[in-house]
């Protein structure tokens, strides 16, 4: 079911949720929401989701590794605010998650009520078809049981063919 959303209320801006990953696309899909939140006087929200399952050790050794899981998540945020920086100069947010990707997805548009939008890219090359992330949305959206609109913007496209559609 689609949430109501605060994105045409005074004093709220519409805002483009992405998921930063390490895959190649993932760019795509930030350059995407970039051209598109300027374009429509939007803001951008990159988020990392740091599945907890990869980190059954012992305590001592899960906090570490949880911690460096953490900067590394800070410090890939911190690369593509400045892909971002280059693009345009749009107001973005940084948000690090612990959990599983599609629930801290559904988690965050409902505790962000500005969010209306989420970019995806979809995988070039994949004999599996666009990838698990936009294999695991696109089938709740198709239930309608996901909240929003879904962007998926093919993961070939150069800067030029994204800056021409937006």
């Amino acid at each position: 079911m689609i949430m109501k959303r605060t994105i045409h209320d005074e004093g709220h801006t519409r805002k483009f949720l992405v998921v930063v990953d390490d895959t190649e696309e993932c760019d795509r899909a930030i350059t995407y929401a970039t051209y598109r939140a300027a374009a429509t006087g939007g803001a951008l929200v990159m988020m990392v989701a740091i599945e907890l399952e990869h980190f059954n050790h012992w305590l001592g050794v899960k906090e570490i590794m949880l911690a460096e899981a953490h900067e590394a998540a800070h410090e890939r945020l911190a690369e593509y605010k400045e892909r971002v920086e280059e693009i345009a100069s749009v107001p973005t947010e940084c948000v690090v998650r612990d959990g599983k990707v599609a629930e801290q997805i559904t988690a965050l548009i409902e505790e962000d009520k500005d969010i209306g939008i989420l970019v995806l890219a979809a995988a070039v090359g994949s004999k599996e078809g666009p990838g698990p992330l936009v294999s695991s949305i696109s089938s709740q959206s198709g239930k309608s049981s996901f909240p929003l609109p879904v962007t998926i913007v093919p993961g070939d496209l150069s800067d030029d063919d994204i800056k021409a559609i937006c």
